[in-house]
């Protein structure tokens, strides 16, 4: 059974940055790629960012594009999610979710979680001055 959890999130100030990290556990986390999510308040889930894992490919969401970045260190089972430059509309719980089927180059995830099968509790992260 797998199971991820999330660390990391808090309130921060805008312009300020946060490190979130999944952490996967019960099945080969190199099987998996990763995915971020978020839902604000009020608002749909949406997708942030996708990792690979076949070949470690990046993937973000244009609203997150540049300011962050994600990565994976297979020896220890983490995904990263390093958020720089955040704004107020980065305010939302955070989760990671794993997909069986690698499918991060599609960019569907960024209107559906359809493929991902398992996902952490979610992180809040609140963006405020």
């Amino acid at each position: 059974q797998v199971q991820l959890t999330e660390s990391g999130g808090g309130l921060v100030e805008p312009g300020a940055s946060l490190t979130l990290s999944c952490v996967l556990s019960g099945r080969p986390f190199r099987s998996y790629a990763i995915g971020w999510f978020r839902q604000a308040s009020g608002k749909e889930r949406e997708g942030v960012s996708c990792i690979s894992s076949s070949d470690g490919s990046t993937y973000y969401a244009h609203s997150v594009k540049g300011r962050f970045t994600i990565s994976r260190d297979n020896a220890k089972n983490t995904v990263v999610l390093q958020m720089n430059s955040l704004k107020p509309e980065d305010t939302a719980v955070y989760y990671c979710a794993t997909d069986p089927y690698d499918g991060c180059s599609g960019y569907g995830w960024l209107t559906s979680s359809v493929g991902f099968e398992s996902w952490g509790q979610g992180t809040q992260v609140t963006v405020s001055s």
